[in-house]
């Protein structure tokens, strides 16, 4: 079974443990040639350790029934993304609107504000340009088409 075959297999169990909770939702799968399998898991409002212990062992025990990696020969991590991780899914960026991004087009240009909006094209992004007098704040509408990857920045 190839990578891709095996990521969508992994993908169909993960929605299925995640079918009784609509508010926590799957972000990525990655298995590394050592069978290491990394599941990103995320929430509208954030999700527990505890919930992410309970999905880790559900789905483990699942993908031992199933003989999926003969000889037990796989680890499993399910997490939720880290801040370092960009966001990738139409719901992260809901539920990051109010706080600080930075925004790299495909250009590789840098734009950092505060997420406004987020809809199906892309998002808006408020900019603070200047200080004290003569600061001003710019929006800038982006399409999803033009963004090469957004993350979220933690300010002090």
């Amino acid at each position: 079974m190839n990578n891709q075959t095996q990521i969508q297999a992994l993908e169909k169990r993960v929605e299925a443990l995640l079918s009784g909770e609509p508010d926590h939702f799957l972000v990525e799968i990655k298995i590394k040639p050592t069978n290491n399998i990394k599941v990103f898991i995320d929430g509208n409002q954030g999700i527990s350790i505890d919930k992410l212990v309970q999905y880790n062992r559900r789905l483990y025990k699942q993908l031992e029934e199933e003989n999926l990696y003969p000889d037990g020969d796989f680890s499993l991590e399910v997490s939720s993304p880290g801040l370092d991780e960009p966001l990738k899914l139409h719901r992260q960026y809901l539920k990051n609107v109010g706080r600080t991004v930075e925004v790299t087009d495909l250009e590789g240009l840098k734009k950092e504000g505060k997420l406004l909006s987020a809809d199906d094209n892309g998002i808006v992004l408020e900019e603070q340009k200047g200080k004290g007098k003569k600061m001003e704040l710019v929006q800038h509408t982006i399409p999803f088409t033009a963004i090469k990857s957004t993350r979220v920045q933690i300010k002090f």
